[in-house]
């Protein structure tokens, strides 16, 4: 999370050559900070019943005030796209994982265990 904020918070945005010419790659960067976030959020046990809605906000508002309040920054519409496919990315993410340690949880991210619940039996 500290790195997806230091990156969308810095007061420089990294320039097209800090990406080694390659177009489009600040999106991908865009999409796999988002998306580490929305994963670990849920892996951690937030509900994706308001992470996923507070992360989409956001990356929308960060734009806004990057625009707003970041004279060496400007809002980019694609950039909060971006990120919004990387929250949707770490939700697909979580699902998929899930299944695939060996907790006893139900499969479901959006679901933490009850309290209690070892997921024996």
């Amino acid at each position: 999370m500290a790195i997806n904020l230091a990156l969308l918070y810095w007061p420089r945005a990294p320039g097209p050559g800090d990406f080694g010419g390659v177009a489009g790659l600040d999106k991908v960067v865009h999409v796999a900070t988002f998306a580490s976030v929305a994963w670990a959020g849920l892996r951690a046990g937030l509900p994706a019943r308001w992470w996923l809605p507070l992360l989409a906000g956001h990356a929308v508002l960060s734009e806004v005030l990057q625009h707003a309040l970041l004279p060496h920054r400007s809002g980019d519409p694609f950039d909060a796209v971006a990120d919004i496919v990387g929250v949707l990315a770490g939700w697909w993410w979580a699902r998929a994982s899930w299944g695939s340690d060996r907790s006893g949880r139900d499969g479901d991210p959006d679901r933490a265990p009850a309290r209690g619940d070892t997921g024996a039996g």
